[in-house]
């Protein structure tokens, strides 16, 4: 049987969602993006336009996780504004940072 891999419940055959946790169970593709935290924000608006994605993890040199996105907030504007707020401190601690996208295929 397969198992949600954020809650791990037991997912029912063909299930695109967990009917526990609603976390999309279909094939996701990672990527990771490198990037100087002079163009940290610009990358991150790029990515969110691009659509299709998931999550979006901001990691520092050392891959500590600074911020994570969720999908639902990419789909919303009004709410990106603290998101990228809160980029733009980070940019100020961090020199390079590391971008993970998780897309749904």
């Amino acid at each position: 049987m397969v198992h949600c891999a954020k809650c791990e419940a037991e997912l029912p055959r063909g299930a695109k969602f967990c009917p526990n946790c609603g976390t999309f169970v279909g094939k996701i593709v990672k990527e990771e993006f490198s990037v100087s935290a002079d163009d940290l924000i610009s990358k991150v608006k790029e990515i969110i336009r691009e659509g299709n994605i998931t999550r979006i993890i901001v990691k520092d040199e050392k891959g500590k996780i600074l911020l994570e996105i969720p999908a639902t907030v990419g789909l919303v504007g009004v709410i990106i504004a603290p998101w990228l707020a809160a980029l733009g401190a980070i940019a100020a601690l961090a020199t390079r940072c590391t971008i993970s996208v998780e897309r749904r295929e």
